[in-house]
């Protein structure tokens, strides 16, 4: 199969070129507005039902009205010169609002893209007053959005309403603050917008620049950057395809995470190619380009499948995870990395054949095979001192994973917003309000006897709420249009984002809606802190069931792909002492070093998942190189070395180039953890377990690492000779 889609490429370069063009055209054009329709930001929507939050959460939208897709923005309105507000400011208010109500709010367009594929998120805010400070020092309005807090359109909306509502207050002698989910997401977008296009550029032209360094070509460098831009941005049309038919939805930061993913696995089965492709072509100068790309292709195209395959197993085991964040992420994922793969079978190969030796123009490296460089002399210390080499590894390694001692898991944003306009609002707020004023926790009661509720058959459930040590204030209980169900309305003293307000809710909160529910009815809890502090329960519950599982699906293919019993366990060691000096390398950072309250909740499932699947790719290139070396008559060490050689400028650049890819994550919003990890977790994967640590076992182990099957020379095989040959050009020495 792999062979057959490869030769059929090579043979047909044109055709798969214009094919994937055609695709590359109407799906990543359509990508923006598919992915729109299938994301979604409330957390709660991906909890099961079975959990007490998200019931909450569904009687909040059957009974009384609650909108799923709705977001709501807290507005601040104080008097300008600081006074208390009087009965006439507080009618000036409720006038100005009322007009705010009234007006549609216009989505802006931008120039980047035809309107027919932009989703027109126009609408009419809802406003209507909320609570007045007990200082009278300001009065808060609670507006209502419809739309994904991500969605550039609905951020759009946001600024005109903001901007028009300041303007409005302004002129009539009122300061306005804004606050809320998302006004805090679009705060931070604009502040780290400079950033996150500074941090993209510089990404892009550091993986320019690596390239033309070790292939001494601008087609080289450029080409695999297009064509893996395109296969990316098919790959992201995909998904939204695949979601859309299937009903799933995603989760808003998921299409973010893939085109860092794509970009950079892309990149690295490109450079496994191209290193592969010179190496080839050098040895062969007499070989057709196009007989040697099908040759290349078909060979390396083999470690590809499996290091992809890799992954889509490592997260296709998230089809077994309750939460739904984590459920959408397999699919996605592994519907994306599967485009990938079959782009890296087909359009990467039929670019190799098109350009042929042009590729790497006008570089002269091909002229002669360049003598032992760096590379080399590395693989023959690795070789030479096998033990030496293990031991420090493994020891950097394990210093490493003493950081997590002590690690905690935080649900909260992770202070991204910390310093915005929003954050500020809220900091005022919370001085003459409670902190959850903005964001309360809510109990919802429905009637299981079919009998009608009253707010004085409540009245007993309210007290014993107020007196929960915490809960800074009880609103009155509101009944639905058939009084079959309530709403009871908390104010906590604590930010509703903090492990004191989540603990809150799971612990003395719940424990006083059990104990004086009345006879009949059924109460759930729900709001930020609760549903947080059920995503902890789930997310615990799915890190037991997924880590085992996937790690057995990495092992069952390495098994296949190695045919060796020994080879996998050392393969899956190495990788999970990355995984645990990675994880504890963030928690010594941000933990202990920085003093924010824990790792994100998602990082070790997502680290575990890239880093082991994402790891073994670098593993499985240098192992099979292995075993293809040790297939040479000569010592086993020998060959060890001479696959180190070969190996380490193609797994070093596509390292270098990956983690710069996860690197760019650093400039989005509450994702700063996310993209030191799994920059930190790729390097250590692709220098120090795939460059040192296997190649160290390799050397002590020999052919005894592939038992029960161990690699024998071919009938025939003698090693190759070393050519007499000039001395190499300088920039021959520096590739290797």
């Amino acid at each position: 199969m792999i062979r057959a889609l490869t030769g059929y490429s090579t043979r047909h370069p044109w055709k798969i070129i214009a094919l994937w063009g055609v695709l590359g055209v109407v799906l990543i054009g359509l990508g923006p507005t598919l992915i729109a329709r299938v994301t979604q930001s409330q957390t709660g929507d991906f909890l099961p039902r079975s959990y007490d939050s998200a019931a909450a959460l569904q009687i909040a939208q059957e009974r009384f009205g609650a909108d799923p897709d709705a977001t709501t923005v807290t507005v601040l309105v104080a008097r300008s010169d600081g006074k208390a507000l009087g009965d006439a400011d507080r009618q000036r208010i409720g006038a100005e609002a009322a007009k705010l109500a009234q007006r549609r709010v216009v989505m802006p367009r931008e120039d980047d893209g035809p309107e027919f594929l932009i989703p027109d998120r126009s609408q009419t805010p809802r406003v209507a007053p909320a609570m007045t400070a007990p200082d009278r020092s300001f009065e808060l309005l609670a507006v209502q959005l419809i739309g994904n807090p991500v969605d550039k359109g609905v951020q759009g909306v946001y600024r005109a309403f903001r901007d028009a509502a300041r303007t409005q207050f302004a002129e009539a002698g009122m300061r306005t603050g804004f606050t809320g989910g998302l006004a805090e997401t679009v705060d931070t977008t604009d502040a780290h917008e400079t950033a996150a296009k500074v941090g993209s550029a510089l990404v892009l032209g550091f993986i320019v620049l690596l390239n033309v360094l070790v292939f001494r070509s601008v087609l080289a460098a450029v080409l695999p950057l297009i064509a893996v831009t395109m296969i990316g941005g098919v790959a992201v049309g995909a998904v939204g395809v695949a979601a859309l038919l299937t009903g799933r939805k995603l989760d808003a930061g998921t299409p973010g995470l893939i085109n860092v993913v794509l970009l950079g696995i892309g990149i690295d089965y490109l450079l496994f190619l191209l290193f592969r492709y010179r190496e080839h072509l050098r040895a062969r100068p007499e070989q057709p380009a196009r007989e040697a790309a099908a040759q290349v292709s078909a060979r390396v195209g083999t470690a590809i499948t499996s290091a992809a395959l890799t992954i889509v197993a490592a997260f296709a085991t998230l089809g077994l995870a309750t939460f739904g964040q984590f459920r959408s992420l397999g699919p996605a994922i592994a519907v994306a990395v599967l485009v990938m793969l079959f782009g890296s079978l087909t359009l990467l190969p039929a670019l190799l054949a098109a350009a042929g030796r042009k590729m790497f123009w006008p570089s002269k490296s091909l002229r002669r095979e360049p003598r032992e460089g760096r590379a080399a002399r590395f693989g023959a210390l690795v070789t030479r001192r096998p033990l030496t080499m293990l031991t420090a590894s493994v020891v950097v390694l394990a210093a490493l994973a003493a950081g997590l001692i002590g690690i905690r898991m935080d649900y909260g944003r992770g202070g991204s917003g910390d310093g915005t306009p929003a954050a500020a609002t809220a900091v005022e707020i919370s001085r003459a309000l409670p902190a959850g004023v903005s964001d309360p926790t809510s109990v919802f009661v429905t009637r299981t006897d079919g009998a009608a509720l009253t707010t004085a058959g409540l009245d007993e459930l309210s007290r014993a709420l107020t007196v929960v040590d915490g809960v800074g204030q009880v609103a009155p209980t509101v009944l639905n249009e058939d009084h079959r169900a309530a709403r009871i309305d908390l104010y906590p003293t604590a930010d509703p984002q903090s492990q004191q307000a989540r603990d809150l809710v799971a612990g003395p909160i719940r424990a006083a809606v059990a104990q004086h529910t009345p006879a009949g009815t059924t109460a759930h809890v729900g709001g930020t802190a609760a549903i947080f502090a059920d995503v902890s329960t789930a997310v615990d519950h799915d890190l037991r069931i997924v880590f085992p599982v996937a790690a057995a699906l990495i092992a069952l293919i390495l098994l296949m792909l190695l045919r060796s019993l020994l080879a996998p366990v050392v393969l899956m060691l190495s990788v999970g002492l990355g995984f645990a000096a990675t994880l504890g390398a963030a928690t010594l950072l941000f933990q202990h070093g920085l003093g924010e309250p824990g790792v994100g909740f998602t990082l070790p499932l997502v680290l575990f998942l890239f880093v082991v699947a994402l790891g073994t790719d670098y593993n499985i290139l240098i192992t099979d190189r292995i075993r293809e070396e040790m297939r040479r008559p000569g010592p086993a060490r020998a060959a060890v070395a001479r696959a180190v050689r070969h190996t380490t400028p193609a797994v070093a650049t596509a390292g270098l180039v990956l983690a710069g890819s996860f690197a760019t994550l650093a400039t989005t919003p509450g994702s700063e953890q996310v993209a030191f990890a799994m920059a930190l977790g790729i390097m250590l994967s692709a220098l120090v377990l795939s460059l040192v640590l296997v190649p160290a076992v390799a050397a002590l182990l020999g052919r005894s690492m592939w038992w029960p099957v161990r690699p024998r020379p071919a009938a025939g095989a003698h090693p190759q000779p070393r050519a007499a040959a000039p001395a190499p050009e300088p920039e021959q020495v520096r590739a290797y």
